[in-house]
């Protein structure tokens, strides 16, 4: 995947450099973005990612990768994004259906 945010689906922006003379060139804005591992508690594995500081930033303040992408809608991910998103929630439903051991 070329320049974009896997996690908020973040691309480049173009613009103009402004000279003093007030000559306008043209420019590309590009995401900060990084290439980190990502602990899935729901999962129980790392999630290798390339996303923008700012997501990073984000997924902390949500609590984890999880909650991050179980409060964000679907509609707002990338398609990278919604295909962990859909295996944590089969991984919830799959867990909350399995009946207790008894003893």
């Amino acid at each position: 995947m070329s320049r974009s945010c896997q996690l908020t689906g973040k691309k480049p922006q173009s613009g103009h450099n402004v000279s003093h003379s007030n000559r306008k060139t043209n420019r590309r804005f590009l995401p900060n973005l990084q290439k980190v591992s990502l602990a899935s508690a729901t999962l129980g594995r790392d999630v290798s990612l390339k996303i923008s500081t700012r997501a990073l930033r984000t997924v902390v303040k949500k609590g984890g990768l999880d909650q991050f992408l179980l409060q964000t809608e679907d509609r707002k991910l990338p398609v990278e994004a919604l295909r962990v998103k859909h295996q944590i929630k089969k991984r919830l439903t799959s867990a909350r259906s399995t009946p207790a051991p008894t003893s």
